[in-house]
């Protein structure tokens, strides 16, 4: 179910970065991530509605510069996405460069771009899902403490 949030609000509530990553399909710099090397236990949810996405059993260090998981939570949580913004509208530079087309990974529940989806995570389902810390916050799991 998608939710409508307020852009006038959300501009407010958001970090610059945060704004540019979820709402203008922006990417944080690699290695500049708060969750980028973080390993707490517990779920990451969506920066902008709190829809809950990963969850760190599921986080691995793929060495990109983001966090990186190999499943999301549910399936029904995102929404994959064709992404030819790295060529535009150059048809030959698409042809030429089909590794150039990647795969946008955005909240199902607020539409907030969350990062990419790469097919080359570990196996069995060699997933890896590049999320910018940005996009996310971290919810601890407290059942331990």
């Amino acid at each position: 179910m998608e939710v409508k949030i307020c852009k006038n609000d959300l501009k407010i509530r958001l970090t610059p970065i945060q704004w540019f990553v979820t709402q203008e399909k922006g990417t944080e710099r690699p290695f500049s991530g708060c969750y980028n090397k973080f390993n707490g236990k517990g779920i990451y949810v969506c920066i902008v509605c709190g829809q809950e996405l990963f969850s760190s059993k599921n986080k691995f260090d793929s060495g990109c510069g983001w966090p990186a998981f190999n499943e999301v939570l549910d399936q029904g949580r995102i929404v994959l996405k064709k992404d030819t913004s790295l060529v535009g509208s150059n048809f030959l530079l698409l042809l030429t460069n089909p590794h150039m087309v990647r795969i946008e990974v955005t909240c199902s529940k607020c539409n907030a771009h969350l990062g990419h989806m790469f097919e080359d995570g570990p196996k069995p389902k060699k997933k890896r899902f590049c999320i910018n810390s940005a996009a996310m916050n971290f919810l601890s799991d407290t059942t331990d403490v």
